[in-house]
């Protein structure tokens, strides 16, 4: 074994160790929080979820988790463990500090039957047993030509305000929002206080916000480039009944003088079933949102509703957490009843797998096709989809 790797210790991290964890962070993703914006996000840290690898003395990695409310199909929430600012320095990479550190984490997370994180780097997280559950497209609206269709309604009602004195209604909307949308998270007062700041480094050379309100719904865009090549960004669209979102994108499509309104969102936006010429929402790009890994598997799939009925046995595999095993499915009229049992599987999948089922944003169909779900009968498998499938798209509340 390389010594190296023999030396490598893990432990909780204390006060003295912060500075060193910001600068890993710093170096890892290429950015500065000023200490106001850092204080919140320790503020959210859950007791005893931040962790450190340390090679002798120095710390050479540092990880933690977040204690976060996530929104599943259905309403109900959950609380999560929001895994974030996983570092390594650069000269301890490939040393097992990575893998140290999320077990250590892992093992602080009694109470929580679900973790969630963003990933910067697609292929690390599936061998810890977490999955892509949501989805973001990035998408580009044309302004010239843009037109709503003659049936689309004209609700009216939206309003051009600061944010900052409307922020009560701003939170309530948010609260309406993030409760019907699967991946939606409470949102701490503390940070809603942080994005009202508005602080010049978060705009990355745009304006400060402008603010769309509508009764049930808002927009809190910026502005950026000159002349001809102004784009309006939207940073946040919340939207409580389809009626809000349709005046929103009335206002939006219509801003005088912007070449582009762009967005991120989940891929089945209505946007382009508004517009005579959907071929002006251009996608620009399209990544991964939340990743989920479930750590008690009955609780967790207890909490959700189902699209149809349904009865299997699953054998789940987790060679990461032992979290895994064989579990009895059955949902009538919505809702799930899921115990252990020695029956044997219709479907074997990894955990990982079962986490980007979990919100609905992927289908089993696409996993049995990719050998990722195995399953002898098809009609178990379109079972499957249409159970999981949900009625409101799954989106990530923010990122974390």
């Amino acid at each position: 074994m390389d010594s190296a790797k023999q030396m490598m210790t893990f432990r909780g991290a204390d006060e003295a160790d912060w500075p060193a964890m910001s600068a890993l962070t710093t170096l890892a993703f290429g950015s500065w929080q000023p200490p106001e914006t850092e204080a919140v996000w320790r503020s959210m840290v859950a007791a005893d979820g931040a962790v450190v690898a340390c090679a002798d003395t120095e710390v050479v990695g540092t990880a933690l988790f977040l204690d976060l409310q996530l929104t599943v199909p259905g309403g109900a929430v959950l609380p999560m463990a929001g895994v974030s600012a996983v570092a390594v320095a650069p000269t301890h990479r490939r040393r097992g500090a990575l893998t140290g550190m999320f077990g250590e984490l892992h093992r602080r997370m009694g109470g929580y039957p679900i973790a969630g994180l963003e990933a910067s780097e697609a292929g690390i997280y599936g061998r810890f047993g977490y999955g892509a559950a949501t989805v973001w497209e990035s998408l580009a609206v044309d302004r010239a030509g843009a037109r709503f269709h003659p049936g689309v309604p004209d609700p009216g009602g939206a309003r051009l305000v600061r944010p900052a004195e409307h922020r009560g209604r701003l939170e309530d909307i948010y609260e309406r929002w993030r409760l019907r949308t699967p991946g939606g998270l409470a949102t701490p007062e503390r940070l809603w206080d942080e994005v009202l700041a508005d602080r010049e480094p978060d705009r990355r050379g745009g304006t400060p916000f402008y603010c769309l309100l509508h009764d049930d719904g808002f927009a809190m865009f910026r502005l950026h480039g000159t002349g001809d090549a102004r784009t309006a960004e939207i940073t946040k669209l919340a939207a409580a009944t389809t009626e809000a979102e349709i005046a929103l994108w009335r206002v939006l499509i219509g801003l005088d003088l912007k070449k582009t309104v762009t967005l991120e969102t989940h891929p089945d936006h209505l946007l382009r079933y508004l517009l005579t010429d959907p071929r002006l929402v251009r996608t620009t790009g399209v990544a991964d949102g939340l990743w989920l890994r479930i750590l008690d598997v009955p609780a967790v799939l207890e909490a959700r509703t189902y699209g149809a009925d349904l009865e299997v046995v699953l054998d789940i595999g987790d060679d990461f957490g032992g979290r895994g095993g064989r579990f009895a499915l059955t949902v009538r009229d919505g809702r799930a009843h899921c115990v252990p049992t020695s029956e044997p599987p219709d479907v074997h999948l990894d955990l990982s797998v079962l986490g980007s089922l979990y919100l609905g944003a992927h289908r089993a169909s696409a996993f049995a096709s990719a050998q990722r779900l195995r399953c002898n009968d098809i009609g178990v498998v379109r079972a499957l989809d249409a159970a999981f499938a949900t009625e409101v798209p799954a989106e990530l509340g923010y990122g974390f």
